[in-house]
């Protein structure tokens, strides 16, 4: 597998999807996570039932996915609903399962701290420098990047 087709994993199950060089950003098979945060025995029909209510309540963020080819068990490509991250995302804020709450919880605290960050930027900046030394770079580093992407914003 390339890193333009390739199979993630989530709780030893898999997910297909697709990297989109042009657009570059990765798109998944929304049956795959329907079938592991549902444990449905007929994930498609699953889909099928949650696509039109979400159409219902007026969500179109979901229910306009694309459609690409992705390799089925059979080895064959088929046309198969997929969604990118932040479809994703809100897909499974709609699916009412135990399996999808440590997914919800992890979204709305990236999106409290994201608020914070809104309303004092110093929030924000800590949040990077944390970041660049947890994988590894300097301080000095760190504080020479910083200064860059200042200087590139102003």
């Amino acid at each position: 597998m390339s890193k333009e087709t390739s199979i993630k994993l989530f709780e030893q199950k898999q997910i297909r999807s697709i990297w989109n060089e042009e657009e570059e950003k990765w798109y998944f098979s929304i049956v795959d996570v329907v079938a592991i945060l549902t444990e449905s025995p007929n994930p498609r029909n699953y889909w099928k039932v949650l696509k039109h209510r979400l159409l219902k309540e007026g969500n179109e963020s979901v229910t306009n996915c694309n459609q690409l080819k992705l390799q089925s068990v059979d080895g064959k490509f088929y046309a198969t609903d997929v969604a990118n991250t932040q479809q994703l995302f809100r897909l499974i804020q709609s699916i009412p399962s135990p399996k999808a709450e440590p997914f919800k919880l992890w979204i709305a605290q990236v999106a409290r701290e994201r608020l914070d960050e809104i309303e004092d930027p110093e929030i924000g900046i800590d949040r990077l420098m944390e970041t660049y030394l947890k994988k590894g770079y300097s301080k000095e580093w760190v504080n020479q990047r910083l200064k860059v992407l200042r200087s590139e914003r102003i």
